[in-house]
């Protein structure tokens, strides 16, 4: 058999992905995790008299929370099946990401299973969030203080 038998065995035997769905359910999922958060936002601004400035902070604890509870009863991994990319919306991606490394690793011991590899994932993505802030807070005080933009 040469190579070019092999690749169109290879084609013929390869199940198609179905692209067309998965960017379906993927933007359906994602969408109503978003529509999710801003639920959980509008919950804050009328029960607990937050703002629209301070209303982020407790939303996304909130957000992160469901996801890591999610993920500890084994339902994310499901509707990670099931969605794709549309289940790792940024934060509940993140606490997804937090919680299974702690799963993984938790019977190497509290201290250095999930103490020493719950970050793994999770820690770059802080590491990069915090220096990009860190930077665009610069660039933005240093065009402010020259007279560029304004508060």
């Amino acid at each position: 058999m040469n190579e070019q038998q092999y690749n169109t065995l290879k084609e013929q035997l390869t199940p198609q992905t179905p692209v067309f769905v998965n960017v379906l359910k993927a933007f359906g999922v994602g969408g109503i995790i978003c529509s999710i958060g801003q639920a959980i936002s509008y919950f804050y601004m009328i029960f607990f008299d937050f703002t629209e400035k301070t209303v982020g902070n407790p939303t996304v604890a909130t957000m992160i929370f469901i996801a890591m509870l999610l993920t500890g009863l084994g339902y994310y991994r499901k509707l990670g099946q099931f969605a794709g990319a549309g289940s790792a919306v940024p934060v509940t991606g993140f606490g997804n990401a937090v919680i299974s490394a702690a799963i993984e690793y938790r019977s190497e011991g509290f201290v250095l299973g999930v103490g020493g590899n719950m970050f793994k994932l999770a820690g770059s993505v802080i590491l990069f969030g915090v220096v990009s802030a860190f930077f665009v807070a610069l660039i933005k005080l240093i065009l402010v203080s020259v007279g560029v933009a304004s508060w």
